[in-house]
């Protein structure tokens, strides 16, 4: 399923905030949709060539079903502002997935921190560990409590698991330096959210054991200037599969040079956060400019996500 598109049709559409929608999206015949974790996504195959990727919010259990919550982004590139205009009710629409970038790993005890929409995984990974009788707590941090999806049930649910920070409220914004200031041994930390918020909780993180911390972005990080510094004006791209060279240059990117080529190669956001273009490395030194890959992954040099990386090498071979 990870590679194929199916149909399916939106069969029930709510308010779950100021601004958020979610959806209820099943297959029109009634069938089984295939199976997920929490932390995974789908794709959502829209009007013009659109394609964005929305956390799994439902119950994995519920298998005819799969919840999504989309926030109208007032910067959106046309994703949000299409499903909010136009998937009601009965809508169809065709859906890619799931695919699932940020597994729950195990271990003793969870801290999930989540921000805004950035709810979305976090609320399925919470209502996993409740099940598995683990030990966890979340901070829910959002500008009021009016734009925070879930808030309410959650609380119901977990009562005093759940810190819902909303800033109007509190005058500010949420001490996470003193949350964080100890390493807490076997605590793993999870989150998801605007892109200062997850800077704050690296900062926050840094001195914790390696592992300690996982984050999920939505929109990608701007590359390091040391990383910009080590490109190369034009490099080559042998993908072995196909039997195609590709010469690349630096200002233009490595998949859509790739694309250009006839390499046959499935993409989605184009920013180097959902892992839909994976490939994996054969030869070569890749330049990471991904928001996706641990640094394992990284150091290993074993993969690269093509729509934003490039090469530091004068020749990558890629397995495509």
């Amino acid at each position: 399923m990870s590679a194929t598109d199916v149909e399916l049709v939106v069969r029930r559409r709510e308010t779950a905030a100021d601004g958020v929608v979610t959806l209820d999206l099943v297959e029109p015949d009634g069938n089984e949709l295939p199976a997920w974790e929490p932390g995974a996504h789908i794709d959502l195959l829209l009007d013009e060539g659109l394609v964005r990727q929305y956390s799994l919010c439902g119950d994995p259990r519920e298998t005819g079903t799969w919840r999504v919550g989309v926030l109208l982004d007032p910067n959106s590139r046309g994703g949000s502002q299409h499903v909010h205009a136009h998937l009601q009710e009965g809508s169809a629409v065709r859906v890619r997935g799931p695919r699932n970038n940020f597994p729950l790993v195990a271990a003793p005890r969870y801290l999930f921190i989540a921000g805004g929409i950035g709810i979305t995984p976090m609320k399925a990974m919470a209502e996993s560990a409740e099940r598995a009788g683990l030990d966890w707590s979340m901070l829910y941090l959002g500008r009021s409590r009016s734009s925070m999806a879930f808030q309410q049930e959650l609380q119901d649910t977990y009562g005093d698991r759940v810190t819902v920070w909303a800033d109007d409220e509190r005058g500010g914004f949420f001490d996470l330096a003193s949350v964080l200031a100890e390493p807490s041994d076997g605590t793993v930390i999870y989150s998801c959210g605007p892109e200062p918020l997850l800077a704050a909780v690296e900062k926050h993180c840094a001195h914790w054991p390696d592992g300690s911390l996982h984050v999920e972005r939505f929109t990608a990080k701007a590359p390091a200037a040391e990383t910009l510094e080590q490109a190369l004006d034009t490099y080559q791209v042998i993908c072995q599969r196909s039997a195609i060279t590709v010469e690349v240059s630096d200002g233009v990117p490595m998949l859509e040079a790739l694309e250009d080529a006839g390499v046959p190669i499935m993409s989605s956001c184009g920013e180097g956060v959902c892992g839909t273009c994976r490939a994996t490395v054969l030869e070569g030194t890749p330049d990471h400019r991904d928001s996706l890959l641990t640094d394992a992954e990284r150091a290993s040099g074993d993969v690269i996500l093509p729509c934003v990386s490039h090469s530091l090498s004068g020749k990558l071979v890629l397995d495509l």
